[in-house]
């Protein structure tokens, strides 16, 4: 079995909102982690909720571990850890309140594991959840996610709000955590360069339509965007355009190759550009 994660043609309208999540199709195999990038309504937490089946798609199908979740499943939830952008538990409980309430939910809960987080992120196991800072709420979220031996993590903006040094201790994390060959991780976030640090795939959404999945490192090794005039745009075989868009007196076109644009247009400017620009370029930009 090559993927922990395929999703294939997922639909899902809203009818009130006008919003519409249109044939997202992508897969992550095991032993990787996928950074899922979008602005904010794009429609990544919706995705993720086809994925958990908190909300039901109108079509398509959606595999984790090979098969395909269902209400009863209690088995497949056993191995799918999840911390949602927000509060994702009680104000009013403690951190051993928690893992009191977890250990009864759980088959592979361990609580060992559990309070060696607690002590690795500086977490008090009796100090109330609505005294812990944004960024303890979120260490807490993490914690908890990893204390049943889950095989594949879904993070909404788990690293949303936090300082660089908390954001640079969760990455360490997840980064250990898929060191494990049968652990992925599907990490939605609007910070691109924590994915730039730790994403082996990018796949990027927009307006509930999936825009493109590549490697990280294409994108940041190949990728780059070519500084136009007007005259060298037109004379750019359209092939070679994934987006482009104008400013005043130039146009920034994106290319899946920067060495092969720099010999195949001599004398054009190309640069090699951050996940960033490329999501900019990806959302703003327009087609050929």
């Amino acid at each position: 079995m090559e993927n922990i994660l395929e999703v294939q043609q997922i639909c899902k309208s809203f009818p009130k909102t006008n919003f519409v999540l249109d044939k997202v199709s992508f897969s992550i195999p095991y032993g990787a982690i996928m950074g899922f990038v979008g602005e904010n309504g794009a429609g990544k937490t919706t995705t993720i909720g086809c994925i958990l089946n908190t909300i039901s798609p109108d079509s398509g199908t959606i595999k984790l571990f090979g098969k395909e979740l269902s209400d009863a499943d209690t088995e497949l939830r056993e191995n799918i850890g999840v911390v949602y952008d927000g509060d994702n538990f009680p104000a009013y409980w403690t951190a051993e309140q928690l893992a009191h309430v977890m250990q009864g939910l759980y088959k592979k809960w361990d609580n060992a594991l559990f309070h060696k987080y607690l002590e690795d992120f500086r977490l008090l196991p009796k100090q109330k959840i609505k005294h812990y800072s944004r960024g303890m709420t979120m260490k807490l979220a993490v914690a908890a996610a990893l204390s049943h031996h889950p095989q594949l993590l879904i993070l909404d903006e788990a690293t949303s709000g936090l300082d660089p040094i908390m954001r640079d201790d969760m990455l360490d994390v997840f980064l250990d955590f898929v060191q494990e060959e049968t652990h992925s991780i599907l990490l939605s976030s609007h910070i691109t360069t924590d994915l730039e640090k730790v994403a082996d795939y990018i796949t990027f959404i927009h307006n509930g339509r999936l825009i493109m999945t590549a490697t990280k490192n294409d994108l940041v090794y190949n990728f780059a965007v070519m500084r136009c005039k007007e005259s060298q745009f037109l004379e750019l075989d359209p092939s070679d355009v994934i987006a482009y868009r104008k400013r005043d007196f130039q146009t920034d076109v994106l290319v899946a190759n920067g060495k092969e644009a720099e010999r195949k247009y001599r004398g054009s400017v190309v640069d090699h550009v951050s996940v960033d620009e490329i999501m900019l370029l990806l959302v703003k930009g327009e087609r050929v």
